[in-house]
């Protein structure tokens, strides 16, 4: 593999433009400084090819064209009525100063309000130190537990198709002590726990605490 090209965003303020981060030998930077507003950004590269650090979204549409996956950065970002489309799947959103160190300060400047989840497919995506209120989550497909870790009891209580349970409602008390939400597409994560959508669905229904 040859070397990438950085391409590097800081100490800028953009409106109403349009940012491609598409090109696969690209490493792009979205850093301190850089304010977006009103802004549609396309991203088509897998986490490792995008670094955000300390940047302000406001009002920004983000069009994921490829499945981001395991993407921590956006802990990083200060997002504010910023809509997303497309598919994330092991996504952190919010404020969690803990995640990063004494050598990783930029997490200390991570905030989520007021944006629109509606579009996108969200799997196994936590959200962190925010209100989940001003948010608009997926609904079914997609599903959310809100309060995993209060309403952890009562939810291990629910008859849940038994991996489902085991991998993900038994623990739900030891999510990082921050998490406020955590969101899966069940047609996924169904498959991935030997069950079936309707199956999580029958179980979700009973619960106040589950989006859906």
């Amino acid at each position: 593999m040859g070397w990438l090209e950085n391409v590097i965003f800081k100490e800028q303020e953009f409106e109403n433009e349009r940012l491609e981060l598409t090109d696969k030998n690209s490493l792009y930077y979205l850093s301190t400084g850089l304010t977006l507003r009103h802004c549609t950004v396309v991203l088509k590269v897998p986490a490792s090819r995008l670094i955000i650090k300390q940047a302000t979204f406001i009002d920004c549409t983000f069009e994921v064209k490829q499945e981001l996956r395991n993407h921590q950065c956006w802990l990083s970002a200060s997002l504010k009525g910023c809509r997303f489309k497309g598919r994330l799947t092991g996504c952190e959103f919010g404020h969690w100063p803990e995640y990063g160190s004494d050598s990783a300060p930029w997490y200390q400047h991570g905030s989520i309000k007021d944006c629109d989840f509606t579009e996108a497919q969200l799997n196994a995506c936590r959200f962190h130190g925010c209100d989940p209120a001003t948010l608009r989550l997926p609904k079914w497909p997609c599903f959310t537990f809100l309060d995993p870790i209060g309403r952890a009891s009562e939810l291990r209580g629910g008859k849940w198709p038994d991996l489902f349970g085991h991998v993900v409602v038994e623990d739900l008390h030891d999510e990082p002590p921050r998490t406020v939400a955590l969101t899966y597409h069940a047609p996924t994560i169904a498959k991935q726990l030997e069950t079936t959508p309707e199956a999580l669905r029958a179980v979700i229904e009973r619960f106040d605490c589950i989006l859906y």
